[in-house]
């Protein structure tokens, strides 16, 4: 299981399984939790690299959002 710190929003991290270029799990940590489990629910079973473009540079504040710190996480779970 790769967890990856959120920076600048109110979820605080991030659970996220990927196998086979697939999101197997995910789980965002605090935040908006409708909103928060909403896109990880849309996000697992789907290819990662859809997700992580998909939602790539969505803002909400400080420059980020959710939805952003998730695709950053794909990114970084390949490095």
């Amino acid at each position: 299981m790769f967890n990856y710190k959120c920076r600048g929003t109110c979820s605080t991290s991030i659970d996220l399984e990927i196998q086979d270029g697939i999101i197997t799990f995910c789980r965002i940590n605090d935040g908006c939790k409708g909103n928060t489990q909403g896109v990880a629910k849309l996000a697992t079973g789907r290819p990662a690299e859809e997700i992580a473009a998909m939602l790539e540079g969505i803002q909400c504040r400080f420059g980020t959002s959710c939805p952003d710190q998730l695709s950053k996480a794909i990114r970084a779970y390949h490095e």
